[in-house]
């Protein structure tokens, strides 16, 4: 008999992690929208953009504006109390932003610091060694706190890095420990680029539990470049976690080094000969797998299904989702002979 828990709590990162890997800017209008979606069809927590300097990824020059406009939407006032919107804030100066933005009412209410496994991949992401980054996020975990902000601590390339390669795994479970030993309110475990295989996501899933039992202090997060998404949150079920991220269509990853015709700095060169090779778990996929599984996930899933559509026109191609073509297993019968 499989186990797996009866019920979980789903995060949707499309506005942030998904479109950032995407080549045209996407008007502030389709972020919105899409947020807004999500926040309706009941996710409590979305990730929206990046308070980085958007010089070397344009696609979060409209931090500001995007967030004042969620903040101040009519369509999710009776909502948005109940939703707790993230944003990324890789250094000092995005963090700075981030507690300005909150002071002033239109912030996230939780900032996200990420940290590899792989100290030149983590270098590449952050500017900063790791020791260097550490120490940053020891003082400003504080400040963040301080003004009333959540953190998350992220640790990325747990099964493997696309510059070094093979990693260690128990050097993640490591640093999980370190956010929360510094403040982190909870920790993301971040597949970064599909390296990751049901066999070791189980593996370490359970090693991480044996450590860091509590399942609310973790969030699941995996690309499914080899196709393998759903069989990784497969294996971090049956291990009992909890809380997962996914995007609509399976897009994002690596910010994207072209935008609106203009070469950008990004985070340099894509890591896969195509680019649309990278991807996160389809929201779409997960959420109806999860579902017709018994599994409760208190979102309306007709409605991620037809905001998974609308994803593909705002993108303009054909995504990775396979959801919003088939739809759901009918739950009665048809009265078709």
């Amino acid at each position: 008999m499989m186990n797996y828990p009866k019920k979980v709590t789903l995060g949707d990162i499309t506005v942030r992690d998904g479109f950032q890997h995407e080549e045209k800017f996407i008007p502030t209008e389709a972020k919105l929208w899409v947020a807004e979606q999500l926040i309706l069809s009941g996710y409590k927590h979305i990730e929206t953009t990046n308070f980085g300097n958007p010089k070397g990824m344009p696609q979060f020059g409209d931090a500001d504006e995007l967030m004042k406009k969620i903040r101040s939407s009519k369509k999710i006032k009776h909502l948005i109390d109940d939703v707790e919107i993230t944003a990324i804030t890789i250094r000092e100066r995005a963090i700075e932003r981030a507690i300005e933005a909150y002071k002033e009412g239109y912030g996230a209410d939780r900032i996200l610091l990420m940290v590899s496994t792989s100290e030149s991949h983590h270098r590449k992401n952050s500017g900063l060694s790791l020791d260097e980054y550490w120490k940053m996020s020891e003082e400003y975990i504080k400040k963040a706190h301080d003004a009333g902000l959540k953190v998350n601590g992220t640790v990325s390339t747990i099964w493997g890095c696309p510059i070094e390669g093979p990693t260690e795994m128990s050097k993640a479970i490591e640093f999980s420990q370190r956010w929360l030993d510094i403040g982190a309110d909870d920790v993301e475990h971040a597949d970064h680029d599909g390296s990751a295989s049901p066999d070791r996501v189980f593996e370490y899933y359970s090693q991480l539990l044996n450590k860091i039992p509590d399942t609310e202090k973790h969030i699941v997060h995996f690309h499914t470049t080899r196709g393998w998404g759903l069989a990784n949150v497969l294996a971090a079920l049956q291990v009992g976690m909890t809380r997962y991220e996914s995007s609509l269509g399976g897009i994002g990853g690596q910010p994207a080094n072209f935008v609106s015709g203009i070469p950008v700095a990004g985070t340099g060169a894509y890591y896969y000969a195509d680019p649309n090779l990278a991807g996160l778990v389809s929201t779409e996929d997960m959420v109806v797998m999860m579902d017709e599984m018994g599994i409760e996930t208190n979102l309306d899933i007709e409605n991620v299904l037809k905001t998974g559509n609308m994803v593909e026109r705002i993108a303009g191609r054909r995504l990775r989702s396979e959801a919003i073509k088939t739809g759901r297993i009918p739950k009665s019968l048809t009265g078709r002979a």
